[in-house]
């Protein structure tokens, strides 16, 4: 995205509350809150395809209906450290042979706290010349203000350059959270909508009682964030490096009542309906907790049937949906039992057809 329409954000930004609005009619939903994003530079990963030609090399993009390639220079959709490293990294490396053959991505990850990690992605396996081009490299950028942490990858191999993650630092009710966010791995994109989105959970859920359940908790984004509201909270991961962040991010934010568990969703409603026994569950005294809010952030699929009914065994729901077709199709199921007491938008891709969207759900009286 080389250009935003910036001047029409906000009439974009209307139509998307209006679709979401029209669709979700049906539940008689209350006043739907609409949250809006910064216009321009909100995201903070973006990828970029390598192209060479000579002895020049240039970032590069498709356009996803046409398939048509077209360079990009800036990217004023992401972030303003992402456009600081961008021509600085390419001038850096065009006159290095082991920097820039068979370098065909490049990857930048940053945060609002001010870190950057950058991915170089080669077809080609990294040798000794490269991790010293390399070291060469960083000091570079970083006399010309970008401090960056840089990562080799080719098949089978993986070279880190001091780290793999940058540390986030978000403001959520005027509180400061840490969280480690690794390469490679599920972070949310726009930093300040996850912010809101943060601020939103905790406000549906002020006053909660007993424990919280949450089903796909990623790096204990939303966890950590509302385990204020909670005696305790109990998580659930499949991700093996998600769950490591999580446990880093618990010990940076000195939190001590939530306990992670390396579990899929559907493992999980095994493990509590007496399916089968897991061994990851060992420590765990399940009986002990005392859940009345369950939240679930699943991928775009939406919940499976097992996990939905498990959902539904709760007071209150908090759902964080990517796709408001599954989100509308898990709600025909959850509509029988649960009513939606808080509807919202957030708008974390502007400027494309993608919707994420909130729901608080209570039992029916």
């Amino acid at each position: 995205m080389t250009h935003l329409d910036i001047p029409h954000y906000t009439r974009q930004l209307d139509e998307k509350a209006e679709r979401l609005r029209r669709e979700f009619a049906g539940f008689a939903p209350p006043a739907l809150e609409v949250f809006a994003s910064a216009p321009a530079h909100y995201r903070m990963r973006a990828e970029f395809r390598v192209w060479h030609e000579g002895d020049d090399l240039y970032y590069i993009m498709f356009d996803q209906a046409s398939k048509q390639k077209y360079r990009v220079d800036r990217f004023p959709a992401a972030s303003l450290l992402i456009n600081k490293a961008m021509p600085l990294l390419l001038e850096a490396m065009r006159p290095v042979p082991a920097l820039r053959r068979k370098l065909f991505q490049v990857d930048f990850l940053s945060s609002l706290s001010g870190e950057l990690v950058i991915s170089l992605l080669y077809h080609r396996q990294l040798d000794e010349d490269w991790h010293a081009a390399v070291q060469s490299l960083r000091h570079t950028l970083n006399s010309q203000g970008v401090a960056a942490h840089i990562i080799g990858r080719a098949k089978k191999q993986k070279w880190v350059v001091e780290r793999d993650y940058v540390v986030e630092k978000l403001q959520v009710a005027g509180r400061e959270l840490v969280y480690q966010q690794v390469e490679n791995s599920f972070t949310q994109p726009n930093a300040g909508m996850n912010e809101q989105m943060l601020a939103w959970a905790l406000d549906v859920t002020r006053g909660g009682k007993g424990d919280l359940l949450e089903l796909y908790c990623g790096n204990g984004n939303f966890s950590l964030a509302l385990a204020a509201n909670f005696r305790r909270v109990l998580a659930t991961e499949i991700s093996s490096s998600s769950v490591r962040s999580a446990q880093y991010n618990i010990a940076a934010n000195g939190i001590d009542n939530v306990a992670i568990l390396r579990m899929s969703a559907e493992e999980f409603t095994q493990a509590m309906r007496g399916v089968r026994e897991f061994r990851r569950l060992q420590g765990i005294d399940l009986p002990s907790y005392h859940c009345n809010t369950i939240l679930v952030d699943p991928p775009r699929a939406g919940l499976d049937e097992d996990t939905l009914r498990l959902v539904q065994e709760y007071d209150n729901i908090v759902y964080i949906s990517c796709n408001p077709d599954t989100l509308r199709q898990n709600l025909d199921s959850l509509a029988g039992t649960h009513r939606i007491s808080r509807f919202a938008l957030f708008d974390q891709f502007p400027y494309t057809h993608h919707v994420e969207a909130g729901v608080y759900l209570t039992r029916k009286s």
